[in-house]
This record gives structure tokens, sequence and C-alpha cells, in this order.
């Protein structure tokens, strides 16, 4: 449904996916909703809409944020790359083959906005060890896998990319890819002192 005609409405012109997109939006209309509704980019879920869950991350000039609490209009003059812009990016098709052999998902609602943390943490920290992965990791939200298959998938990726580079795997402290399969069924959350209860560490 177009803006067009509703009080305030403000033309922007953005880059989706590498599309350029010209619209008019009102100034509350958020990012999640003008991409899923206007621009039919259902990929990016919409779950919590307070900016806890992580299902609707998306990458803006190449970080993720948060569509469900960003406006449109600030977006204006910038880059989105959803989960669908995603398909033909190297590290991005690792990572689905990664979550799949790994378990990493399950109904796969959290899963987009997975896969785009997912491939931010591997491009910032590709030599992170499973707890920081975790931390990195701690502001997405799964309800179904218990988080180790996520944990190990993004694992397995930064391994081959480095196997690939010609460097040692460095297996990470105490937690080994078999160790984490044995302990699925007893991961648990664990708020750290002085965070948010809305982004649990994980352990």
């Amino acid at each position: 449904m177009s803006d067009a005609g509703k009080p305030h409405a403000k033309a922007i012109d953005l880059v989706v996916n590498g599309r350029k997109v010209s619209a008019l939006v009102t100034p509350r209309t958020h990012l999640a909703d003008f991409l899923r509704e206007r621009q039919l980019l259902t990929g990016t879920h919409l779950g919590c809409e307070h900016g806890v869950c992580g299902a609707c991350t998306l990458l803006l000039d190449g970080q993720p944020v948060r569509s469900c609490i960003t406006f449109a209009v600030a977006c204006d003059g910038h880059s989105i790359t959803t989960v669908e812009g995603l398909n033909d990016d190297e590290l991005a098709a690792q990572l689905r083959e990664a979550f799949t052999a790994e378990h990493g998902l399950q109904c796969g609602f959290c899963t987009p906005g997975m896969l785009v943390s997912a491939r931010d943490v591997v491009l910032r920290k590709p030599d992170a060890d499973n707890d920081t992965i975790r931390q990195e990791m701690s502001g997405n939200l799964c309800r179904c896998t218990g988080y180790v298959g996520i944990v190990n998938a993004i694992r397995r990726v930064m391994e081959a990319r480095k196997e690939r580079r010609g460097y040692p795997c460095r297996k990470s402290r105490g937690a080994s890819p078999s160790r984490f399969r044995l302990t699925r069924s007893g991961a648990s959350f664990r708020i750290r002192r002085g965070s948010s209860p809305a982004y649990p560490a994980l352990r």
C-alpha cells in the first residue's frame, strides 16, 4: 500500500539489494514494514517489534541493524541489504550450508536474522572462539535449537575459511564440536551482570 497522499509523507531514495528505490513514506513507517509490505521482501521477519529478538536484522550500509525499530525515512540515501540480497553472497551460502549441516535451524523464523548477524561475526571476528560467538550472537534469539547448532555452524564456516587460506584450525578452549552436540539438550541462558535481560549471554 502506498503512502502517497497521506499527511506528512516524505519522498525517500534508497538502494535495496542493489536496486534503486524511490517511494513516499510516512515518518513513522518502520523499515521492516516498508520492505515487507511495499517491496514484498518478506524474508525480513517481524518478531518482537521492539528490537529485542533480532529476527528483523538486515544490513544498512553493510552494518547489521534492527529494521523493526529503524524508520524508513532515516534510510534516505542509504543502502539496504536484506537476506534476499545475500542469495549470491559466497559467505552467506557457506553459512546456509553450515546451518543445515549442523542443525542450526528448526522452524526457520529466526534464521534470516541469524544468517545476517552470523555473516557479520565471521567477517569481523574470524578467529572468535565459541564464547565470543555466543556473545556476539546473543542479540538474536531462537526458541527451537538451543543455539548449539548455530554456534557450531558459525565455527564450521570460520574453520573452513581458515583452511582455504592455509591456516591451521585452532579449536576453541574446551569446546569441540562433538562436545557441543552431546550437550545440546543442556544449553541454557545466563544473564551476565550488568547486561540487559533482553540480550542474554548464552551458555
